[in-house]
């Protein structure tokens, strides 16, 4: 049995990395940044910003990832309002800065970040704070058509959704030249 644990893993692990090889290389490129940045994985100024400007968005958004801290532990296990109010906005603010940073174009890069800032007990979740951002005044009206185009009905009438955890998490790969 274990056997056949590890060759779902790498199956599934197969499956995140073609998903993600499927993004544009902006997105790509964002999204490995976001995860140094939320999981504090390096130091993205250092291995991120090109320039003055690009380091200054990294800053801004280090402070907007504070968020996360606050999100992580409030998780809603299930519909309560009670639990949802303190949860929603700040995963709803945290989503309109990323959707507006023109980075994601799609519900299923902005899924694919997520899950692994969050972890998969914010699958759920996450449709509506993608909805709800992607509403947001902020966003050109054009903007905000396409990314709600993007929503899979699937995703939309769900019923329930995966408890397994991502597997792949994209990190900076150093360019080689040939040999």
């Amino acid at each position: 049995m274990g056997s056949i644990h590890r060759r779902n893993d790498g199956a599934a692990t197969l499956k995140e990395m073609q998903e993600f090889a499927g993004f544009p290389a902006a997105t790509q490129r964002y999204v490995r940044r976001s995860l140094d940045i939320g999981l504090h994985r390096a130091d993205a100024i250092q291995l991120w910003s090109r320039d003055m400007v690009e380091a200054a968005a990294i800053r801004a958004q280090a402070a907007v990832y504070d968020l996360l801290d606050e999100i992580r532990p409030i998780i809603p296990d299930g519909p309560d309002l009670g639990d949802l109010m303190p949860f929603y906005g700040p995963l709803i603010a945290l989503s309109g800065f990323d959707l507006g940073q023109g980075r994601l174009p799609s519900f299923s890069s902005y899924r694919f970040l997520y899950e692994r800032l969050l972890g998969a007990r914010v699958r759920p979740w996450l449709p509506g704070a993608f909805a709800s951002a992607a509403m947001l005044p902020s966003l050109d009206p054009t903007r905000r058509k396409a990314l709600l185009e993007t929503i899979p009905e699937a995703v939309a009438t769900a019923p329930g959704w995966s408890i397994r955890e991502p597997v792949f998490y994209p990190e900076w790969v150093e360019k080689c030249e040939p040999a």
